[in-house]
């Protein structure tokens, strides 16, 4: 009878050797005394989510562990955020990720507004009511995160980002990548959104309010990541499963959700460092008992990661490792435990660092490495794979695969 399978993404948990950290990596420092227990019983390796060198996104990061080639399906972020987000989308339509953000005489000061919380619906309330001469959908998702979806037609997705990327920089002029008029119309667009946004939301009550309190207004819009929607093939027709797709980013949820896997919902599962990792255990222990696959995806690590903050980013690995005791015994079930990308708290970004995997299972030939960290797995028998290798390696492990030839 074939076994199910769970992959369990812990985001950005790879890293780099931190002097802090006497040259250890902070997986390599967190006391993870469960992930030590699955790799010793499981078989390791490490993983180059698309290919040695390659600086994964979440969005590209997760297609390819789902079995797609991200150079052939890949069309831009933002299509994966509105869908995660829950927004409709037409194939003429072009979505945007955008960021709430600080911005002071023209240079952006802080990229995620102090990563705000509070009362986001109000600002995003205001930004819905701007006249920008096309219909439009924006929504606020996760903290500083949320989305804009430009519904008009003659539409182009290829442009440039408005975000610059790195704070104290001017924010940029959307210019198409492309030379078309449909690219250039959408770049005016753009362009007239984000100055637009600023008018609403320099003098809106809730920034005067974090201003009194000593805190960054979210006093523009962002976009960056346009473009179309990608056609998937759904997993279930791809890969014969019925999956399933926990996460509290609006991102990963639309990459699951575009490639037809069943959503979720955890309460609790807020995508932050606060985010409730038993919940998210427990929540996909049930999902396997009606699906054949279940992907979780647990964002801490990377927000750690991305703010330079080691010892935060040992917290969160050592708060996922307590709420996965539950699977150090699962029955018919493979495991497999692993990244989307490494974020090292050294450069505050993703590299192409590999991640190290582990897969527990019924029978699975164990390799003596005895924890779970970069430089242990890096001596296990899966040896170096590609991300894209890992869903094929646990369907045959599950005995989900038909024989290729005689």
């Amino acid at each position: 009878m074939a076994a199910s399978i769970l992959m369990l993404i812990m985001d950005g948990v790879g890293d780099r050797a931190v002097e802090e950290l006497d040259g250890q990596t902070p997986l390599e420092a967190a006391e993870t005394p469960n992930l030590d227990h699955i790799a010793k019983f499981g078989e390791n390796g490490l993983m180059d989510t698309i290919s040695p060198g390659i600086r994964p996104g979440s969005d590209t990061g997760h297609l390819s562990l789902l079995g797609y080639d991200p150079f052939e399906v890949y069309r831009g972020r933002g299509p994966f955020e509105a869908a995660g987000a829950g927004l409709s989308l037409e194939p003429e339509d072009v979505a945007f990720r955008c960021n709430f953000a600080t911005e002071k005489d023209g240079i952006v000061v802080d990229r995620r507004a102090g990563r705000i919380k509070e009362r986001r619906d109000e600002l995003a309330e205001a930004v819905q009511e701007i006249d920008i001469g096309v219909d439009f959908q924006f929504k606020e998702t996760i903290e500083h995160r949320c989305v804009l979806v430009l519904k008009s037609g003659g539409l182009g997705g290829d442009v440039s980002d408005i975000d610059p990327h790195e704070p104290d920089s001017e924010f940029q002029e959307a210019v198409p990548l492309v030379d078309s008029e449909e690219n250039k119309r959408t770049a005016n667009i753009l362009n007239d959104f984000t100055k637009k946004s600023s008018e609403v939301l320099s003098d809106h009550p809730v920034n005067e309010e974090r201003e009194k309190e000593g805190k960054p207004p979210a006093n523009i819009i962002l976009p960056r990541g346009g473009g179309k929607v990608p056609e998937l093939k759904g997993l279930k027709e791809k890969e014969g499963l019925n999956g399933a797709a926990i996460s509290g980013i609006a991102l990963v949820r639309g990459v699951c959700a575009l490639a037809g896997m069943d959503l979720i919902d955890i309460e609790g599962a807020t995508g932050g460092i606060e985010t409730d990792t038993e919940g998210i255990v427990e929540g996909a222990l049930t999902a396997l008992k009606d699906h054949d696959f279940v992907l979780v995806n647990i964002k801490g690590p990377d927000i750690a990661g991305h703010d330079g903050r080691p010892h935060q980013k040992i917290d969160i690995i050592e708060k996922i490792d307590s709420a996965l005791e539950p699977l150090r015994d699962i029955e018919d079930t493979y495991v497999a435990i692993t990244g989307d990308h490494s974020t090292p708290v050294t450069i505050k970004d993703h590299s192409g660092d590999p991640l190290p995997l582990t897969i527990k299972g019924k029978d699975v030939r164990t390799d003596g490495v005895q924890e779970f960290h970069e430089r242990a797995c890096s001596r296990g028998g899966l040896h170096r794979i590609r991300g894209s290798n890992l869903l094929d390696i646990l369907k045959d492990l599950a005995d989900r695969t038909e024989k290729f030839g005689a």
